[in-house]
């Protein structure tokens, strides 16, 4: 394991970060690794066109054609 050394940190942040390891019952140098963790090490979300591109290729174009009525349903004035 490495060490890391955090410096010119501001008070309030310091102060904040050991309120919250109070609230989680851990110490502050416990809340400040599972800080780094939960946000460096998520997997990462998929972008709009990943998650398009991963849509699987099935129907036919025509199964999504919209069809359209010539009467209008809602009439406004």
């Amino acid at each position: 394991m490495a060490n890391l050394i955090v410096r010119n940190i501001d008070e309030r942040v310091v102060s904040a970060l050991k309120m919250r390891a109070g609230q989680h019952g851990i110490s502050a140098e416990a809340e400040h690794r599972a800080i780094l963790e939960n946000v460096l090490m998520k997997p990462r979300k998929k972008s709009f066109a990943e998650v398009l591109g991963s849509i699987p290729n099935v129907g036919n174009d025509a199964d999504f054609e919209r069809i359209q009525n010539d009467k209008t349903d809602h009439v406004f004035d």
